[in-house]
């Protein structure tokens, strides 16, 4: 079983990508200024994290203006990979907090209802307003780093082009 990890105090918490667009892997960080933790995860898991922020950050305090988009930290070594993602909100701290769990590869044994389900690991990050907003500025950049997308179909082209399904 992979080691959790919880950040109460975040220095640094980052979403990037290495690689080429078309063939990138996405991390993200978290760091509390001792530890720095990074997870692999889906271009389709951080847009959705993104967003889901930006629709939480509307019922918050405004966050500060001029964020730059953070980078990753090296050395990106994955501990493991994200499965399910969950966000609460504390209005009361205007904290954010992310929990964010190890994909479950474990088949299960539909003939027993009653085994253990196991666990994966999970990170737990408490995040600010401010830092919140920023993952939100750094997924926009990674995104706007990524193929172009069809004008006709929107699904992302290809240097050579791509088989456009609205052409069919």
């Amino acid at each position: 079983m992979s080691e959790s990890f919880e950040f109460r105090e975040v220095y640094h918490f980052t979403a990037g990508a290495i690689g080429e667009p078309g063939a990138r892997t996405f991390y993200m960080q978290a760091s509390d200024g001792e530890r720095l933790v990074s997870v692999k995860l889906e271009k389709q898991q951080v847009q959705a994290i993104a967003t889901y922020l930006r629709t939480i950050l509307e019922d918050m305090p405004a966050p500060a203006t001029g964020l730059e988009p953070l980078p990753l930290r090296e050395p990106v070594e994955a501990e493991w990979v994200v499965g399910q993602i969950a966000v609460g909100v504390s209005e009361e701290d205007s904290e954010v907090v992310l929990v964010i769990e190890e994909v479950d590869d474990e088949p299960i044994d539909e003939d027993d209802l009653f085994a253990d389900v196991s666990v994966g690991a999970s990170l737990r990050v408490h995040l600010t307003v401010d830092q919140a907003a920023q993952f939100i500025t750094t997924s926009d950049a990674l995104m706007e780093k990524g193929r172009p997308p069809c004008r006709l179909c929107g699904q992302p082209e290809t240097p050579g082009g791509h088989i456009c399904p609205r052409l069919n």
